[in-house]
């Protein structure tokens, strides 16, 4: 008896669940083309470029230097002087620490901003799903999917939403 009240009840919220999913208005947004092409996410690439370009330009240089101080060991290290060959390694070892601990600065500092930037975008991006879902009566929108249907991927809508935003 109790085995055949657990079935019923079982079909009948299977039939329910079906019947919801039916009704239900799914939708979908690809994170990654959002973080690629909508307009806040282009001018937070512009802003890290623009705040981070002088010290590119330095490790650049930097670079440069080193190269050029290395090749002119390689070239004409056997012909130098003792001391000055050592002058010059030793010139090239501190060139390159500082070298490479400008660079690990960079990189360190340029995450740093780049998941600040990327956070502020993210929030305005989930603000407009959520603007969008609201407004157009969506139960559920996914931003990680293996597979979506280009009939539930409202992806162009956030995107041209989030060109209004600031």
């Amino acid at each position: 008896m109790k085995f055949s009240t657990l079935s019923v009840i079982a079909v009948a919220l299977m039939s329910v669940a079906q019947f919801a999913a039916a009704e239900s208005r799914i939708g979908f947004v690809n994170s990654d083309r959002l973080m690629r092409e909508a307009a806040p996410a282009l001018r937070a690439q512009e802003r890290l470029e623009k705040e981070f370009a002088k010290r590119d330009q330095e490790l650049q240089r930097m670079a440069k230097d080193l190269k050029g101080l290395q090749e002119e060991l390689e070239r004409n290290g056997a012909t130098m002087a003792e001391s000055e060959r050592r002058g010059k390694e030793r010139a090239l070892t501190d060139l390159n620490r500082d070298f490479q601990r400008k660079q690990r600065e960079f990189r360190e500092d340029l995450n740093q901003r780049r998941n600040e930037e990327l956070a502020s975008v993210l929030d305005k991006a989930n603000r407009t799903v959520k603007q969008i879902a609201e407004a157009e009566k969506y139960d559920i929108i996914f931003q990680e999917a293996v597979y979506a249907s280009p009939s539930i991927d409202i992806t162009d809508k956030v995107i041209k939403a989030l060109s209004d935003v600031k």
